[in-house]
């Protein structure tokens, strides 16, 4: 049975517009977002290069929602540390980047963080069966990582449901995350197929009134609901 039944919403600032970003935050917030995501990138593990631990420490001060941060990087034990001090909630690693998984979740766990572990498109849900009972998330990136405002990738629901089933078999509680493409048109699908937490940033942050955005979005993933 999934232990999270309500769907949350994790605006990610990648799409914000950065000279107004505490402002494009609190509108978010008054439309009902429950966590603010942040992807941190290095130029060598994707192709972009985004914010560190200063922009981070700027956002804890302009609000109270747990601050989501997904590690985009080579080498994210070097980062742990910093971004935690900075006021992250919760570090996100990836699987391809972490040759001793296990050790860093421990590390993350260790600084009073949750710790989410995350699969690129290509990356089979196996690869999460040896540190699932470990982690408080699990994060499935629905496009190619690297830059906002991508094509979510259809292939990605059958890897949803197959980490779903993994969770439901063993009793576990993760929350099961995704983030790419996502906007009114893919989040029931992959309501459908197990997510619980869905990272929107072009759609949300592109929109002209981004609380409606939020709730459109919250609104579309029970497509019963609202028909």
């Amino acid at each position: 049975m999934n232990s999270h039944p309500q769907v949350l919403i994790a605006p990610s600032i990648l799409s914000a517009d950065f000279s107004r970003l505490g402002e494009e935050i609190s509108r978010a917030e008054e439309g009902g977002a429950d966590w603010i995501h942040l992807d941190v990138m290095d130029g060598h593990f994707v192709p972009n290069l985004t914010i560190g631990p200063p922009v981070v420490r700027s956002l804890r001060r302009l609000t109270r929602l747990p601050l989501d941060v997904h590690l985009m990087v080579t080498n994210p034990d070097d980062h742990l540390q910093a971004f935690r001090d900075a006021g992250a909630d919760r570090l996100t690693v990836h699987v391809e980047t972490c040759p001793h998984l296990h050790r860093t979740v421990q590390h993350i766990h260790a600084l009073g963080a949750q710790a989410g572990v995350c699969l690129n498109p290509a990356t089979p849900a196996v690869m999460l069966q040896e540190i699932l009972p470990d982690i408080e998330l699990v994060l499935v990136m629905t496009v190619n990582p690297g830059f906002g405002g991508q094509s979510f990738l259809p292939g990605s629901l059958q890897k949803i449901r197959a980490i779903r089933d993994m969770i439901r078999q063993r009793g576990l509680t993760p929350f099961v995350q995704v983030d790419g493409g996502i906007d009114p048109t893919t989040a029931p699908g992959v309501v459908e197929a197990g997510a619980n937490v869905l990272v929107a940033g072009h759609f949300i942050f592109s929109s002209p009134d981004i609380a409606q955005a939020v709730r459109h979005l919250r609104q579309s993933a029970y497509p019963s609901l609202t028909t």
